[in-house]
């Protein structure tokens, strides 16, 4: 099996070396790689409709006598230009058996979770450098491409929303959207589906919700990769004595069951499942007699695996809670009052730069946490004065990092000066209980439920295509009303919600799209974005807009 760098990373996610053994599967390899003859095999290749790609297949197919493999089995990711198809038929078609395009070019990260794998699209989107036009044309027209293929994947043909302000990326992202799922179902012979799927596809810009990338969240998985440096899904750590690595992954039934708890009750939960496993042991070990033992001996590995993967999540829960207790849960506090504009008791903060200042006034945090905490504040007064941005800049020494602050302003958030418009009004989730140090709920749930609800304002979320009945409010009911019986029919038949935002998603925004699920039954949400953002790394990131890039890694194919 010969894989490009992009189909490697969309079979890791979605299944094992030992799967591809099982299917028959001996060797895989990459495309790009100098690679061994084997004349007397067939090779399946499964690579994206890329010229790079195309061009590193006609190589091994140059001519009869030169040939690398029997035959060629050609699956694309996704639609194959005529240009492509066209030279690839040219030169060696006699040597393909089979060529086919399946259309799945995105990154099943997680059960509801898929991301397009493109984090250079931020910088394409976001940048104010009209000579970025071109590229930025490109990215977006790949970015529609792929997830047209999220929706055949899913079956569904939604139809298309996008939040309309205050920039049009959205929009246009949403328009090209629509226009490819038109084409793909009218040509795609074997789908059942030729009008609208009851499902709603909503596309959002990265600024609708600048808070909940940078405030530091507590729930399991959002707070270790926050806090660690966890790379490629891979946490390192030690025990007794010994480096050791864990991949955090869906087949780690523990990590899937406690990754969107607070770690609070992370810390309080998985010794209690130690203790149960160590008495099941002590149980069978108990009646020693031969079919005891040979039962013990069956479950052995059983514990020996449950029991490694209890001690990595401890040790995981251990290390957040070493970088919280010092110097995170002082700042935890203030963040939580400068987002909500209230404290935990509930009192308005009447004056938000005297929540900030102690913050940066101490030693023990550095640039990033400070900046974090600068960027809420403005957040929550919306916008400030020139003055105001250039004295705090000075006062925490800033001044190289000023424009992880300034460059919020590309992405249609007000930074300075002060925005004229209102903040948008939040749903009131004073009765939920909260941990204190967790009362903010990230916006995407109040746009997730309102969605599901039929609640959300069409003129700030504009449909580009006929809107499907379901959800256009003839059928649309609220949760809390008795809905017909015909209208939950249509739910139960498994409507989904599916969620794209351009530039990054967080990973509390992740849990949501599973919280929301799991308290509407009849509809799933399946999210997903150009990549996975942590607060560092997009901080990073929009310090880069106003600096020109070298052309970067994505424009693949002009």
């Amino acid at each position: 099996m010969i894989l490009d760098e992009f189909t490697t990373k969309l079979l890791a996610s979605c299944c094992k070396m030992t799967d591809l053994l099982a299917e028959g599967i001996t060797v895989v390899e990459n495309i790009c790689k100098n690679r061994e003859p084997v004349r007397q095999m067939k090779a399946l290749y499964f690579i994206s409709p890329t010229s790079k790609s195309v061009d590193c297949f006609l190589r091994d197919f140059g001519s009869k006598s030169e040939n690398r493999y029997k035959a060629a089995y050609l699956y694309f990711t996704d639609f194959c230009p005529d240009n492509l198809f066209n030279k690839i038929k040219a030169s060696c078609s006699k040597s393909i058996r089979r060529c086919k395009e399946i259309n799945i070019s995105f990154i099943p990260l997680e059960s509801q979770v898929y991301t397009l794998d493109v984090p250079d699209a931020f910088y394409y989107c976001y940048s104010p450098d009209p000579s970025n036009a071109n590229g930025k044309d490109v990215i977006m027209e790949a970015m529609a491409e792929q997830i047209v293929t999220v929706c055949a994947t899913l079956d569904e043909n939604p139809g298309v929303r996008y939040k309309s302000k205050p920039l049009d990326n959205a929009g246009k992202l949403a328009q090209l959207v629509e226009k490819k799922l038109e084409n793909y179902y009218k040509i795609d012979e074997k789908s059942q589906i030729k009008g609208k799927t009851h499902s709603q596809l909503i596309i959002i810009d990265r600024g609708f919700d600048p808070v909940s990338t940078v405030l530091h969240e507590l729930t399991f998985q959002a707070m270790a990769y926050d806090l660690l440096p966890i790379e490629n899904d891979t946490y390192k750590y030690k025990t007794d004595g010994k480096e050791k690595e864990a991949v955090l992954e869906e087949d780690d039934d523990l990590w899937v069951r406690i990754r969107h708890r607070h770690i609070a009750v992370v810390l309080e939960e998985i010794p209690k499942l130690m203790k149960e496993i160590s008495s099941t042991k002590k149980a069978t070990e108990g009646k020693i007699s031969l079919s005891a033992l040979t039962q013990l001996m069956k479950k052995m590995p059983h514990f020996r695996k449950q029991i490694t993967k209890q001690v990595v999540h401890l040790n995981l829960a251990e290390d957040c809670m070493s970088k919280f207790k010092p110097n995170i849960e002082k700042l935890c506090k203030t963040e939580q009052d400068l987002a909500l504009g209230t404290d935990a008791e509930g009192q308005k903060v009447k004056d938000s730069m005297r929540v900030l200042l102690p913050v940066l006034l101490n030693k023990n945090h550095d640039n990033y946490d400070k900046i974090r905490a600068i960027l809420l504040y403005i957040f929550s007064i919306n916008g400030t004065t020139e003055e105001n941005l250039d004295r705090l800049i000075q006062n925490v020494k800033l001044e190289n990092e000023s424009d992880m602050i300034r460059n919020w302003s590309y992405l249609g958030v007000p930074i300075v000066p002060p925005s004229q418009q209102g903040k948008p009004l939040r749903k009131d989730r004073s009765a939920e209980e909260t941990f204190q140090l967790s009362r903010w709920t990230p916006f995407i749930k109040d746009i997730l439920e309102d969605a599901i609800d039929n609640r959300l304002d069409s003129k700030e979320w504009p449909y580009c295509s006929q809107c499907p009945a379901v959800w256009n409010g003839s059928g649309a009911v609220s949760a809390r009303q008795k809905p017909r019986a015909n209208y939950l029919e249509d739910r139960k038949n498994g409507s989904k919600l599916i969620v794209f935002v351009i530039g990054g998603i967080t990973y509390s925004e992740m849990r949501c799209a599973y919280e929301v699920s799991q308290a509407y039954k009849s509809c799933e949400v399946i999210i997903g974005s150009t990549h996975i953002l942590t607060p560092k790394k997009l901080l990073d990131d929009i310090k880069m807009l106003n600096k020109p890039k070298d052309k970067v890694s994505f424009i693949k194919d002009e």
